[in-house]
């Protein structure tokens, strides 16, 4: 019993990473540009552990979305890098997402009271 409760902590855990992940992506982008291995290691460093796997395809569907743009760079270690930068309807959205996360922190702030 003890196994599955802990299992499905973790699963739930997991569940709000992702659910905020986007969130956090454009959160460091708007500070500044990174490629893959930057958001992943800005991230690490944090406390949101990501895998590759995970990030690639958010990555790709906010630039979908219009709320990313990338760049190729050189690099002086290898090949050149893929740097994601935020766009206007990017900061736009990541407006709208401050004011629900917000949102989201009072409400539940008030369910636990």
């Amino acid at each position: 019993m003890e196994k599955t409760i802990i299992s499905n902590v973790e699963n739930v855990r997991s569940q709000m990473r992702k659910g905020v992940l986007e969130y956090c992506i454009l959160s460091l982008l708007c500070k500044e540009d990174a490629y893959a291995s930057e958001i992943i290691a800005k991230l690490k460093e944090a406390d949101m552990i990501v895998v590759e796997g995970t990030l690639y395809p958010l990555l790709i569907r906010q630039k979908n979305q219009g709320l990313l743009q990338y760049r190729w760079e050189e690099s002086p270690q290898g090949p050149p890098r893929k740097y994601y930068s935020i766009t206007e309807k990017g900061r736009a959205q990541l407006s709208d997402m401050d004011i629900t996360w917000e949102e989201i922190i009072k409400t539940i702030e008030n369910i636990k009271k």
